[in-house]
């Protein structure tokens, strides 16, 4: 399994501009009124911070210089009126502003997994859970935060900056024109800063999908871990993987940082050049001591916006790297979707036929080869042979799992890439080896099956499965919750849960992969008089290792290097002698010296 999806990025994910393009284009548009408003209260914002430094003039001039008493109180109040418009404008631009970042945080964590259910269970098999969590909680808050940083430092910083060098041009354009000199210096340092912090940052983002891999792996198989003595194992892993982490997580932070010797530097040259040229001119009375303090109170506020504007590079980079990733994420096309001209599957009794079907997994390993198969509508149909013969990707070429590479899988004479897949799944129940239950009631899991089915519904429905007994015994009864992948359950009533839903669901083919053979006798036995309940008057498609389970099918169909190699009843292929025969005779002769070994044991127990 890979930790990344296989996805060819385009232009918009390699170069910032067509970048920066999309996001605008597919996130922010939407709120663009609201980013608007928030960019005006920026500006007055800006332009308050702008009137505080002009207002050092008159305070040093007439109020502490020439003594004017009758101005002492208006100037205080216009500070005040000043610093109060500039705290409400804040206000309401950081409100704004967190509202379009969550807005965006929201409607791109619904549209990533609206596009994820609509990929191929293909797509899940090359790619980790782990990874996919990531995209959602990592890559789309560190592209909000790019976002959120991006426009407020365009808007407040930039218009902030603008602000103050306008009052210091008013003040003394010569002073201004030295004192800025030195910082077009820094863009090019901060440009390369930049274009590292993405490159680190991707990296770290894809080593954050690979460790919640390895954690999901870890506590899922908790069981596996501790029964094997894996636990150094494992710890070793996330050792190493913690420290790549960390790694480049320093490295970013040491990137990220490298912008402030830059500009503490060329901030300490610029001031340290105000300081003596501006001091020549007020000795020399060029200029007032009022205006060389509004000149300098306007570069100080300056200062902090400029540093965060050297930042801003680094920040944005960041977003961009999770903008990539998830437009990566987005652009992954669904192999197996609906034909243009698709129409809905019309069941006539759900008759399922394979033509000559190729299937490939990859280009030089071939798991179907021009199998022809037959499975007659209403009647049990087993599937047996050799691990890897191809059974479950028979199965599986049913639902449209997956796609024949040559051939037709026809159901009721219709292709099944010709209806839609809504339909066709809709046709179709499939209980497995492997149950999947989620983490909520078990009215709900059974709901899954009709998700607008009533409750008496569902009890009958947990009635054929002989499930309603137990569920009774829970301490909620049908609302006790299952826990995560259904835990609180053993493994019979897991099963009988997943019958109960495809009893619900009454569809018309029942697909039955290894149901009972991770059962012990007793629930193996319920659950397989629970499976011939479901199995009335439906087309089944059973596969089993054990054939004891499948005697009384109506055909069974032995499977051998994806092809069929034998067909018929039970007692048809054991009279043949042939493959089927074989296994027969080999599994018999495993289960009755498991009886003889187990009938001596409980003899010699007895005797002792």
């Amino acid at each position: 399994m890979t930790s990344a999806p296989q996805t060819s990025p385009s232009q918009d994910s390699r170069s910032s501009g067509p970048l920066v393009r999309r996001l605008f284009r597919e996130t922010l548009r939407p709120y663009l009124w609201t980013i608007v408003i928030a960019l005006l209260c920026m500006a007055l914002a800006a332009g308050a911070q702008g009137f505080t430094a002009w207002l050092m003039e008159p305070v040093v001039d007439w109020v502490f210089s020439q003594k004017e008493q009758a101005l002492l109180w208006p100037v205080a109040a216009l500070v005040l009126g000043t610093f109060a418009v500039k705290g409400m404008a804040e206000y309401a631009q950081s409100v704004m502003m967190s509202r379009v970042g969550l807005s965006i945080v929201s409607d791109l964590q619904q549209r990533l997994f609206d596009h994820l259910l609509g990929l191929d269970a293909a797509f899940f098999s090359r790619v980790s859970s782990g990874n996919l969590v990531s995209r959602f909680l990592v890559d789309v808050n560190q592209m909000r935060n790019g976002v959120s940083n991006a426009i407020t430092g365009i808007g407040k910083d930039t218009l902030s900056v603008v602000a103050l060098i306008g009052v210091m041009f008013y003040q003394d354009w010569m002073l201004a024109a030295v004192s800025f000199f030195v910082f077009p210096i820094a863009i090019y340092p901060i440009v390369r800063l930049g274009r590292r912090m993405r490159k680190v940052t991707v990296n770290s983002q894809e080593q954050m999908g690979a460790f919640n891999t390895i954690l999901e792996q870890s506590f899922q198989g908790i069981r596996l871990v501790k029964s094997y003595g894996l636990e150094q194992y494992e710890q070793a892993k996330v050792d190493k993987l913690t420290k790549e982490i960390y790694d480049l997580t320093l490295k970013g932070a040491i990137t990220r940082a490298a912008s402030s010797p830059i500009m503490e530097t060329l901030g300490g040259v610029a001031v340290t050049v105000v300081i003596v040229y501006g001091g020549y001119r007020v000795i020399e009375g060029t200029t007032t001591t009022g205006a060389f303090f509004s000149f300098i109170t306007a570069l100080m506020m300056a200062y902090q916006p400029m540093k965060n504007l050297a930042r801003l590079n680094a920040s944005l980079q960041e977003g961009l790297a999770g903008a990539q990733r998830l437009f990566e994420l987005i652009d992954t096309k669904a192999e197996i979707t609906d034909a243009p001209e698709a129409v809905p599957l019309v069941p006539k009794g759900g008759h399922v036929r394979f033509e000559a079907v190729d299937f490939t997994y990859e280009a030089d390993k071939s798991a179907l080869s021009g199998l022809t198969l037959d499975i007659p509508a209403g009647a049990t149909v087993a599937l047996v042979g050799p691990s890897g013969a191809g059974k479950s990707t028979i199965m599986n070429m049913i639902p449209r799992f997956y796609d024949a590479t040559g051939g037709q899988v026809l159901i009721d004479g219709q292709d099944v890439r010709g209806v839609t897949l809504a339909s066709l799944r809709s046709a179709i129940s499939l209980v497995s080896q492997e149950v999947t239950l989620f983490d909520d009631s078990v009215r709900t899991n059974i709901a899954f099956g009709c998700l607008d089915a009533s409750d008496e519904q569902i009890e009958q429905a947990a009635r054929m499965a002989a499930a309603h007994e137990f569920i009774s015994e829970l301490p909620e009864g049908y609302d006790t919750l299952v826990g995560q992948r259904g835990l609180k359950l053993s493994g019979g009533q897991r099963q009988r849960l997943a019958i109960a839903r495809a009893m619900l669901k009454n569809a018309p083919i029942l697909l039955l992969d290894e149901a009972t053979s991770a059962l012990d006798t007793e629930s193996e036995r319920q659950v397989q008089a629970a499976l011939e309940q479901l199995m009335q008057g439906r087309t089944t498609l059973v596969i089993a290792h054990r054939l004891s389970t499948v005697v009384g099918a109506d055909l069974i169909h032995v499977i051998d290097a994806g092809r069929v190699i034998e067909s018929g009843t039970h007692g048809e292929l054991l009279a043949l002698g042939g493959a089927y025969a074989h296994l027969y005779a080999l599994q018999f002769a495993a289960e009755e010296a498991i009886a003889v070994n187990t009938a001596a044991r409980q003899a010699a127990g007895a005797a002792s």
